[in-house]
């Protein structure tokens, strides 16, 4: 039985979603720790989570913060790193256009690297599969994702904040590896496309020959240029279709 509803495409959305979570708990858990023992206060460090909710953003904002850093600095850096996310809703627009401004803010604040692989490998499912007018529907399917990633964040940064302390060693657990799984179990089917394989190949190439650059800052560019030129093949005219 297909799912319609809104109800059930949130709960599905959430779901598909898991092992995402999963890899994001350790992460969490390691940014609430750092904030507690950074300059900033506990409420500061959630409040950033809350409103921020970008974790490699995050990260470098509590390391310039530790430095004392300008505030302008700050913000620049993390604009630059999350320019991807603008590429990631452009790509995502056809799922959105319909709907009011209030909705494409609501999902544009919630879009992160894991929801935006997980709704993205759901468009390709429907993409064969669905009608138009259910297509109409997946924002709910994009929200429960969001929410899900969200709530998720912001619970194992709480955790970190109150006893990030206890578990000093958790960066070695393994956890973060649910995530990488799962993100190539999504992305290997859709390299038979060649928009797709054209991002990959672009991608990797250039985040092995930049990778010497400071800041992590050649894997920013590997990442950026890859989404570009798979943008580029996805246009009217580019070579479509599957690889041999």
């Amino acid at each position: 039985m297909s799912v319609t509803t809104p109800t059930q495409l949130c709960l599905q959305g959430a779901r598909d979603t898991l092992p995402m979570l999963v890899g994001a708990m350790p992460f969490g858990v390691i940014f609430g720790t750092l904030a507690a023992a950074s300059t900033m206060a506990p409420w500061q460090g959630q409040l950033m989570s809350l409103l921020v909710y970008a974790g490699s953003s995050q990260f470098i904002a509590i390391g310039l913060v530790a430095g004392h850093t300008s505030m302008l600095l700050i913000w620049l850096t993390t604009f630059f790193v999350n320019l991807r996310h603008m590429l990631y809703a452009a790509s995502l627009l056809p799922l959105v256009a319909h709907l009011p401004l209030r909705w494409r803010l609501l999902l544009g604040a919630l879009l992160t690297d894991e929801t935006f692989a997980v709704v993205s490998a759901r468009l390709q499912q429907s993409d064969r599969s669905a009608t138009p007018s259910s297509l109409r529907h997946l924002h709910w399917y994009f929200l429960g994702s969001g929410l899900a990633m969200y709530l998720n964040w912001q619970l194992w940064t709480l955790v970190g904040l109150g006893f990030g302390s206890a578990f000093p060693q958790m960066q070695n657990w393994g956890l973060d590896f649910a995530m990488v799984a799962t993100f190539i179990a999504i992305i290997v089917p859709q390299l038979r496309r060649f928009p797709y394989l054209a991002a990959a190949l672009a991608a990797g190439s250039l985040s092995y020959l930049l990778q010497h650059l400071p800041y992590k800052s050649g894997l920013l560019i590997a990442v950026v240029s890859g989404v570009c030129v798979g943008m580029l093949a996805s246009r009217p005219g580019a070579t479509q279709g599957e690889t041999a």
